[in-house]
């Protein structure tokens, strides 16, 4: 399923770091250097609104608290949401564990409200890319997570990037580094691909943006 994206569509990016990538400093015009510039910049986005929300660091709970200033407020056309890996994160650097329903639910809450106001639906999976051997063992934590996308964009008809599953595939040919210094932030490669991935899949249309 693609969504049609054209000339005074609005279309509003939120999440966490991975989509705020210095947007709140100003950079890239207000969108961060990340991969929303990436789509903002591809031809096909020609005409497009975009608007970046991401604030690093963000859980599902904190999303959720600020969702009506800075989702629903903006009146998108089309809401693209990115969360997930710092509900895992916290886990192993903070002790302070968000379970699966507790995420699920919160994300269920944003989902609906956006639903209501008649917004068309893009959720990207999480995802990680261990370059730490550490890392590997998050993965019991952020799969049921990643589960739980998948079954909401489903239950609410949205289009899901599948980024941890195509990432993951590409840090095989090209080693994980290649894509994420620290196994959650893309590099500019990564970007690229994220760019890339979300322009096939959410327009159905080959992206310019990726440049690797």
């Amino acid at each position: 399923m693609a969504i049609t994206i054209g000339r005074g569509t609005r279309v509003l990016f939120t999440g966490d770091s991975i989509t705020d990538t210095g947007r709140r400093d100003g950079v890239g015009d207000g969108l961060g250097d990340g991969y929303v510039r990436r789509i903002a910049d591809a031809p096909r986005f020609q005409g497009v609104e975009v608007v970046n929300t991401g604030i690093g660091g963000d859980r599902a709970a904190d999303l959720l608290a600020r969702f009506s200033e800075d989702v629903l407020a903006h009146r998108p056309d089309v809401l693209s949401v990115l969360l997930g890996i710092n509900d895992t994160w916290r886990r192993y650097d903070a002790d302070d564990e968000t379970g699966v329903e507790e995420f699920a639910d919160r994300y269920r809450s944003m989902l609906a409200a956006s639903r209501d106001a008649g917004i068309a639906l893009v959720l990207i999976e999480p995802f990680l890319l261990p370059v730490l051997r550490a890392q590997k063992t998050w993965r019991e934590d952020l799969d049921p997570k990643i589960a739980a996308v998948r079954t909401l964009a489903a239950e609410f008809d949205a289009v899901l990037v599948p980024a941890d599953t195509e990432l993951s595939r590409l840090a095989v040919e090209r080693g994980a580094a290649a894509l994420t210094a620290d196994g959650v932030h893309p590099t500019p490669e990564g970007h690229d691909a994220l760019a890339a991935l979300w322009l096939h899949t959410v327009t159905g249309h080959d992206s310019e943006a990726a440049r690797s």
